[in-house]
């Protein structure tokens, strides 16, 4: 009965992550499902859907069709669509139905191409997993087949930087790093240091794993690019605020962020491709210098990084352990929150991640809990909770719980409340005697 919950929602299924994901590129993406379940997507998943316009259909699926088969009526009614509209691209977005139903799905996307001459992708979704699987898989998909081949590799080292100068400058680098007191100074210092090291040429990059099933709608990523733009050049942004024309053109990056979990399936696919290393890391307040740092380190180098692993992994900036404190979330982004924890307060925190996620980029202290019944037992004892306001409910009553609302989670309950990720700030005052124990970690948020 682990999988049951009784108190917290679920995340958002795969299906409405595909739709996230290529909601702003110009295709048409048909869900082959019965037509009252669209409403799951468009008002609870999306909140672009009433002021941005996006060619996302159901197939309007009946009874009759999931019994007897009605493949016939799904191609010709996509055809007809798609001869209108003249979509980018056909995505056919497979669900539950469909699914035991045995729907050929790979068949049907060859007779449509066939007859429309327009690319077809198929996700195979089940609506059993959670958006980061659909979103992860349509992303894929977009670096694999609508990035352009290019001559731009090694871009970077070709536009007049000798390679003596990038050593020395990584050995400079280098040794800073190794000065605790590094670690400690201000983001401004690390903005400074970042464009000293690159008088030369801006560094081009793509942004990874951007959808508003992570970040919302609200000022975060306009501020993540803005941060970006200062020291690199952005080519586009999967999948939020660039077009396909941006995407095609992803192959000249240099290096590529990914600031969520969502992102990585694309980044390995551009890996394979371009040979582009990629920096695994959200840049959150406190952190965002750090990011900036490994992404002129991975350009430099060729070699993809997890930019948090220098931080949480190493334990040279916590000073405290983690107290019972929990950040629960999507992983990249928790533990980027943990690693700007750890620089600015000294204070180490437990990631809880109840989504699918990659050995790769899970550091220390990091549970993988899937289950209510998991999650509800391991922060019993919690001094301290970082999540969607909907995980209050099963915190203990003595618990100091700070709301980090999380689209994919409460969806549009406590969208407005949702921080931008570059200015939301948590400074915790820790008494040092055990006999005031109750009055550890308490809050103060800055937005």
């Amino acid at each position: 009965m682990k999988q049951v919950s009784v108190t917290l929602s679920t995340y958002t299924a795969d299906v409405s992550g595909v739709c996230s994901a290529l909601y702003e590129l110009g295709g048409m993406v048909v869900i082959h499902d019965p037509s009252g379940c669209n409403s799951t997507y468009n008002t609870h998943d999306e909140p672009r859907w009433y002021d941005m316009d996006s060619l996302i259909f159901i197939s309007g699926l009946s009874q009759m069709d999931a019994i007897m088969g009605n493949d016939d009526k799904f191609i010709n009614d996509i055809v007809r669509a798609a001869k209108e509209l003249k979509p980018r691209f056909i995505a056919l977005v497979r669900t539950p139905i469909p699914l035991m139903t045995g729907t050929d799905f790979e068949g049907i996307a060859r007779v449509i191409e066939k007859q429309t001459q327009i690319p077809v992708f198929y996700f195979p979704t089940s609506g059993m997993h959670s958006y980061v699987s659909g979103a992860g898989m349509a992303l894929e998909t977009v670096a694999r087949e609508l990035v352009l081949p290019t001559n731009a590799n090694g871009h970077f080292k070709e536009n007049g930087i000798e390679i003596e100068n990038v050593s020395n400058e990584l050995l400079v680098a280098d040794t800073k790093k190794q000065n605790q007191q590094k670690l400690n100074q201000s983001e401004q210092k690390q903005i400074e240091n970042t464009e000293s090291k690159q008088s030369n040429s801006k560094i081009k990059i793509n942004i990874l794993g951007a959808t508003p099933l992570d970040f919302s709608v609200n000022s975060t990523l306009d501020s993540i690019k803005e941060f970006l733009s200062k020291h690199f050049e952005i080519i586009s942004t999967f999948a939020m605020g660039s077009s396909i024309e941006d995407i095609q053109k992803a192959g000249e990056a240099d290096v590529n962020l990914v600031i969520s979990s969502v992102g990585f399936p694309a980044a390995k696919v551009l890996e394979e491709r371009f040979s582009t290393p990629y920096v695994i890391g959200t840049p959150v307040k406190g952190f965002a210098g750090i990011i900036a740092e490994k992404l002129i380190d991975a350009a430099w180098t060729g070699k993809s990084q997890t930019a948090y692993f220098s931080v949480t992994s190493s334990g040279k900036n916590i000073s405290r352990a983690a107290n019972g404190i929990y950040i629960i979330g999507e992983s990249v982004i928790s533990q980027s929150l943990k690693a700007a924890m750890a620089l600015k307060q000294g204070i180490d925190a437990t990631v809880i991640c109840p989504l699918e996620t990659e050995p790769e980029y899970i550091g220390e202290n990091v549970l993988l809990f899937s289950s209510e019944e998991e999650i509800k037992a391991a922060i019993a004892e919690a001094k301290t909770v970082i999540a969607d306001p909907i995980y209050k409910t099963i915190c203990a009553d003595e618990t100091n719980f700070i709301a980090l609302p999380h689209e994919a989670f409460s969806g549009r309950i406590y969208r407005k409340e949702i921080p931008n990720l570059m200015e939301w700030v948590t400074i915790y005052f820790i008494r040092q005697t055990t006999d005031e124990a109750s009055e550890l970690h308490k809050p103060y948020l800055c937005f």
